[in-house]
């Protein structure tokens, strides 16, 4: 099973129920902007996990949750919320795999997915922390991430 084709496949149906998630959670943010400002949001980040995997490069990732963390950050939302709301759509998207997903390809689409998921959640911590702390964002070589996983992960 093609990991892309599987989000495009469940994206309405996993922006919805991350969307109810982020909402119960009842985060200052997310709850100042509203629940459809909210769905937009989910969109725009499985956008870019799947442009990810379409291009085979996390630089979409990465790109965006520097501009979220700073977005986030100056409108005073607190790190915590914006991974809540991330690990949400995670949540949702882990569910469906493990409901959809026969056990052989398991390895390759939760793989796939999870390493994009990942990185983009690692560099929005460490984008908040560099903000929070007025200092230079540690770099990190991403490339090496896909190295050596031809065999395990089709992008």
């Amino acid at each position: 099973m093609n990991p892309l084709q599987f989000l495009k496949d469940n994206s309405s149906t996993i922006i919805n129920e991350a969307t109810e998630i982020v909402t119960s959670l009842k985060l200052k943010g997310y709850t100042r902007v509203g629940k459809e400002r909210t769905k937009q949001k989910l969109e725009e980040l499985l956008k870019k996990i799947m442009t990810c995997i379409k291009k085979r490069s996390l630089m979409p990732i990465i790109s965006y949750t520097d501009k979220i963390a700073k977005e986030r950050f100056n409108s005073g939302y607190d790190l915590y919320e914006v991974q809540s709301a991330i690990n949400s759509l995670e949540l949702v998207i882990w569910n469906k795999i493990f409901q959809q997903v026969p056990p052989e390809n398991l390895a390759q689409v939760l793989g796939t997915i999870s390493t994009v998921i990942g990185a983009g959640k690692d560099n929005l911590a460490r984008m908040y922390v560099s903000l929070a702390t007025n200092t230079k964002k540690p770099t990190l070589n991403l490339t090496s991430l896909f190295e050596g996983s031809e065999s395990i992960v089709n992008l």
